[in-house]
């Protein structure tokens, strides 16, 4: 799996068919465009901010589909920390990034480790009712504007998110990637404001 930019894509289908002799077929859909090298090999990609609509050859469709501008909001969590936001065209135009004080696991046994991990699950429904308070503020007021929301950091934080009923309107609207980043803070936001416009791709020999 690669991921490319959506100003590297032409260049990089071009690359694909020196290094394939050629393409033999492209297909496409709504979601997804298969090129198929001379020697067989393919590259399946994943179209972002589906559908990819229009006529005419799919790469080129693609690549007018990947740089055209679009506003997305971004919610990136970890149980330490979340960072949230609105971001067009790879830059980030507001967020919010909090910390939470969330205890590490315990070594010790019996009922002290009990009562440990009885406060640590406290503190981390604390943490997700904080992330999902900013969510409702900074998210969901926009989200008529956005063409979609783009999630990272673990599954797991995401996941008791969605039980949130006051966010639902935000997970309807979000992307199937899930982008993998460290603690989350503002310039991982950033970064991540630019990673969710790149395009994956798939790719497996002839």
């Amino acid at each position: 799996m690669v991921q490319v930019s959506p100003e590297r894509l032409a260049g990089w289908f071009d690359g694909f068919a020196r290094r394939n002799g050629g393409i033999s077929d492209t297909a496409a859909t709504e979601t997804e465009v298969v090129v198929t090298g001379g020697n067989g090999a393919t590259a399946t990609v994943v179209v972002p901010f589906p559908p990819l609509t229009g006529t005419g050859p799919p790469t080129v469709r693609l690549v007018v589909h990947a740089k055209r501008p679009r506003r997305i909001g971004l919610l990136l969590v970890r149980l330490g920390a979340h960072s949230l936001g609105i971001a067009e065209n790879g830059k980030v135009l507001l967020s919010r990034t909090d910390r939470h004080h969330v205890h590490g696991r315990s070594a010790a046994g019996g009922w002290s480790q009990q009562r440990f991990a009885r406060r640590r699950e406290e503190q981390a429904r604390h943490a997700m009712r904080d992330v999902a308070d900013d969510g409702v503020e900074v998210l969901v007021p926009r989200l008529a504007e956005l063409a979609a929301v783009v999630l990272g950091g673990d599954r797991h934080a995401l996941d008791e998110l969605r039980g949130d009923s006051r966010l639902e309107p935000l997970f309807a609207l979000a992307a199937q990637r899930v982008l993998d980043v460290v603690e989350p803070r503002r310039a991982v936001l950033d970064e991540a404001a630019e990673r969710a416009r790149d395009v994956e791709i798939l790719l497996r020999p002839g």
